[in-house]
């Protein structure tokens, strides 16, 4: 099939197949008049690149997986460079996940911290003689 047809079967454009040519990752015969032409199994490298990267693999991180399949293997995760790739993002993913739930404990806290002044500015304010609620919208003095 011609480049575009790839590109349509696979959801993506000619300008991408070509990037990925120039990174190594599809390879493409040329006709006599220098078309490229591809086959059913540069389609199958192509969807396993996408899915990969709508994982959030990088695109050099999909190499092992397209060798993979290259090598005559059933999938693209039946190699073992493969499955090192997917041991070290779920790493990085774990890190992540373990930054953000640090981050929305700190958020949480400040939260419990600015409910319990305003809770006391409301309870002070209440009693007699306690201080008025006040926003100041302006600079002092004006």
């Amino acid at each position: 099939m011609r480049i575009g047809e790839l590109a349509e079967r696979a959801g993506t454009t000619t300008r991408t197949l070509r990037y990925y040519e120039a990174r190594g990752l599809l390879h493409a015969a040329r006709t006599p008049n220098g078309h490229r032409t591809y086959s059913e199994s540069d389609l199958r490298l192509l969807q396993q690149i996408r899915m990969l990267q709508r994982f959030g693999f990088e695109l050099e991180e999909t190499r092992p997986f397209v060798e993979c399949l290259r090598a005559g293997h059933p999938a693209g995760d039946s190699c073992p460079a493969s499955l090192q790739v997917y041991r070290r993002k779920i790493a990085e993913l774990d890190a992540c996940i373990a930054q953000l739930q640090d981050v929305r404990e700190q958020v949480g806290d400040q939260l419990s911290r600015a409910e319990q002044a305003l809770g006391e500015l409301a309870n002070a304010s209440a009693q007699p003689g306690g201080p008025h609620p006040r926003c100041e919208l302006t600079s002092p003095g004006v």
